[in-house]
């Protein structure tokens, strides 16, 4: 199996990466009306402390900071949404086998650049890992550890062949990693989308042979 890396182990995460657990902050993200669940930048902050990317002192000094430059916050909300939007539509062609549009990958590319010039070696059990040091008064430092996972992620072949996007025909569109043994994963929930799509297949069946 394979295992998820150092800094992101420590984290809070629903989908064992978090440029994942990142993208579904958008609900029913595949349909045409995708529910934003990161409406404000206190939302954005909040997020971040619910997955341990930021503690609960970390989180109120960045709502004090955002307070004081209302103009700054915004404009790192709306990084954060075009950076989502970018990770989720590369994830989600990798997932259905589309080709990726080269502007995500540009814009990936150029967010990437900023996270690594904040990014620091630390000693682990054994060798070094990535971290980021915490930064209060930078707006954007939760966007850091985001963008590398994104790029960690698409470096490894076989981890991104593992990508899948729930198959609902609503537009669900929440990514996940499959990591059954025959790739059969399909939901992301078989109690949610799964139930709905198993009760949905024993009606029709019931319709057919009521024919």
């Amino acid at each position: 199996m394979i295992g998820v890396s150092d800094f992101e182990r420590a984290l809070k995460l629903e989908t064992e990466r978090l440029c994942l657990d990142f993208t579904n902050t958008a609900n029913w993200h595949a349909s045409a009306q995708p529910v934003e669940e990161l409406p404000a930048y206190t939302d954005l902050v909040t997020w971040a402390q619910n997955v341990r990317l930021l503690t609960e002192a970390e989180r109120q000094r960045l709502k004090r900071q955002a307070a004081r430059r209302p103009a700054e916050a915004k404009a790192v909300l709306a990084r954060a949404h075009t950076l989502r939007e970018a990770v989720y539509r590369l994830l989600s062609a990798t997932a259905h086998r589309r080709a990726a549009n080269a502007a995500d990958l540009d814009l990936i590319n150029a967010e990437l650049a900023l996270a690594l010039a904040q990014a620091r070696l630390a000693p682990v059990a054994f060798g070094y890992a990535l971290h980021w040091p915490a930064s209060p008064d930078a707006l954007d430092c939760m966007l850091w550890p985001v963008v590398y996972s994104a790029a960690d992620l698409l470096a490894q072949p076989e981890l991104l062949a593992r990508v899948g996007e729930c198959a609902d025909d609503r537009g669900c569109g929440y990514l996940f990693l499959d990591m059954t043994k025959n790739h059969s994963r399909r939901w992301c929930d078989m109690k949610d989308c799964g139930n709905r799509a198993k009760a949905r297949r024993h009606y029709e069946r019931r319709k057919e042979e009521a024919q």
